[in-house]
């Protein structure tokens, strides 16, 4: 394997000492569904010593037409996103250092897994989650980059701190309702082209080339043939809570008590219980048996259905209630099946 990053180093804004850096980068990236299957496949293969890669969410059969490194196999078996991309990654490169968080990731996750992070990789689909990687960015001053693809179009962005403004500073004059896969769908070209230019951003910064990373905001339509950019860096609030003159972070601090919340774009109610107190699957299996109604057990989680919904209970307690966007019908269910 000698001659594995031949092509890479050749290329002279990398050369070897870039390829030095990349050998001893930590990337973390948030979301492993379209674009962070193709985000860390790219990285791997450009010799990243070490991946984090967090996600909530398992393998389903519509995943398969976008979300690269996964299997027809993964989706009959349910396996979760993270530890079928990390199966799917070691087979591309074996030395390659690989930490899967299955869990929603909040300010505490975020915090633990980002300690000797050159950067992080935004792969998720809401403003939200976005909102907390922007704000441990500017706390730990780690560069992150922006991804959102939908139908067929895509916006890319580098976010360093201190050099524009930030995610937060956006907000106004981004959409008050976020499409999503689920609601417009999308094509695969339009993940690969944002999967693209971000990880092309990613070796910029990992490989010493900052003076190459954009800094306009870059929105496409593959479809449509269209491409436009914007410059934010005037956009940037003195009173933001992230990177004003008085940041408060607002994002890192978890809510007290149990986590409800619908998933973005989906028919599911996600349930994170108070952390006095703790859910197993072997209680879903219990819940399902007590029903009467099939379940299926892996290592991950229990799956169990009843006339109308589906129910996935994690092993660290997290609750999915699949077919269901009625905040309160989800908090009846859970009170009524666990107590």
């Amino acid at each position: 394997m000698k001659n594995r990053y031949s092509r890479q180093t050749l290329f002279k804004p990398v050369g070897q000492a870039g390829q030095d850096k990349l050998s001893s980068a930590h990337v973390v990236i948030i979301g492993c569904g379209a674009l962070g299957s193709s985000v860390s496949e790219t990285l791997v293969r450009a010799g990243v010593r070490k991946l984090t890669i967090a996600d909530r969410d398992y393998v389903e059969p519509s995943n398969l037409q976008r979300q690269q490194l996964f299997t027809e196999q993964d989706a009959q078996d349910g396996n979760p996103k993270v530890i079928a991309a990390a199966a799917r990654l070691k087979t591309i490169r074996q030395d390659v250092e690989i930490v899967t968080i299955l869990d929603h990731v909040d300010g505490s996750i975020m915090e633990q897994i980002t300690d000797d992070t050159d950067l992080i990789m935004d792969a998720t689909d809401n403003f939200e989650t976005r909102l907390l990687i922007n704000d441990l960015a500017w706390k730990k001053n780690i560069p992150w980059i922006y991804g959102a693809c939908v139908g067929s179009s895509g916006s890319i962005f580098p976010f360093v701190p201190g050099e524009s403004a930030c995610f937060r500073c956006l907000l106004p004059v981004l959409p008050s309702v976020n499409e999503t896969c689920d609601t417009t769908g999308i094509i695969a070209p339009a993940v690969q082209i944002t999967a693209a230019h971000q990880s092309a951003e990613a070796l910029k910064w990992l490989t010493g080339n900052k003076d190459a990373m954009r800094t306009k905001l870059f929105h496409f339509d593959v479809w449509n043939n269209t491409h436009v950019e914007a410059g934010i860096s005037r956009l940037r609030n003195e009173v933001c809570e992230t990177c004003g003159n008085s940041p408060t972070y607002p994002a890192l601090h978890r809510a007290e008590g149990t986590i409800y919340a619908v998933l973005c774009g989906r028919d599911t109610i996600q349930i994170i219980p108070d952390a006095s107190r703790s859910l197993t699957i072997t209680d879903g299996e219990t819940v399902a048996k007590r029903l009467g109604v099939p379940y299926k057990v892996t290592p991950f989680f229990v799956e169990f259905n009843t006339e109308r919904y589906r129910f996935i209970l994690f092993g660290n307690g997290r609750l999915l209630i699949h077919g269901l966007k009625d905040m309160k019908i989800g908090r009846k269910l859970y009170h009524q099946f666990f107590g």
